[in-house]
């Protein structure tokens, strides 16, 4: 039977412990009891773990053997503000695939209502994260930066890849671009963005022109902001494990 897995909200070398909403749900809901094994994320390891005490305030747990666990996809997101129900979805299922690192992006086309309302959205995103981290089984939690403008993470990413999908691409398909980098070069961190409803601009398109971003094709069909995303994601997810 597989076990429920946790993600700790503090640990020391030997315990770890969940609290707030975590500890209120195993608490209340679980009814969780002292002596009962689970399977705890530790300061990113992954161990069996025994409770020894329980409070709708604190579970603590000590620490067993660790048990053997998979790395993140070495995959940063550059992900254009939408709609948040669809955003929402798209994180959910960019975490399960095992994507290391979101960024929402205040791109030029995205709606003024919600380029406001996103600098409010970052804690309720990571929320979302940490519980398709825990239903997915993963290790870690993909960190979910706030909101920034696109000329700033252009300017701050530091991947050795960077890969644009495009409506205006037509040759370079993006299983292409990853066989390439993957096969010209040792360090696998890969960066992908995907833009709003509506594109980017042309502005948009030169600052990734500037910043050496290869852009590429998923095929034919116009996707979704959100289709695209996870369609792009579960197609890297072959090339950069």
């Amino acid at each position: 039977m597989t076990r429920r897995r946790w993600i700790a909200d503090r640990w020391t070398a030997t315990t770890a412990s969940l609290t707030g909403d975590q500890a209120a749900h195993l608490a209340r809901v679980l009814r969780a009891e002292p002596g009962q094994v689970y399977d705890v994320v530790s300061n990113g390891f992954l161990h069996r773990a025994e409770i020894l005490s329980v409070s709708e305030a604190e579970v603590l747990f000590t620490l067993h053997e660790e048990l053997e666990s998979d790395a993140a996809l070495p995959l940063h997101l550059l992900l254009a503000v939408f709609k948040f129900d669809h955003m929402e979805w798209a994180i959910e299922k960019a975490t399960e695939l095992g994507i290391a690192r979101i960024t929402p992006i205040l791109a030029r086309r995205t709606e003024k209502h919600l380029a406001q309302s996103a600098l409010k959205r970052s804690e309720r995103w990571r929320r979302i994260a940490l519980e398709a981290s825990k239903q997915s089984r993963r290790t870690d939690i993909p960190n979910i930066a706030d909101p920034i403008p696109l000329k700033q993470a252009l300017a701050e990413e530091k991947s050795p890849t960077r890969i644009l999908l495009s409506e205006t691409e037509q040759a370079l398909t993006l299983t292409a671009a990853l066989k390439a980098a993957t096969s010209s070069q040792q360090e696998t961190d890969t960066a992908l963005a995907i833009g709003p409803e509506g594109g980017w601009t042309p502005e948009e398109m030169s600052l990734f022109t500037e910043h050496r971003w290869q852009p590429v094709t998923l095929g034919p069909r116009i996707l979704r902001a959100e289709t695209a995303a996870i369609a792009a994601i579960a197609i890297a997810s072959t090339h950069l494990i």
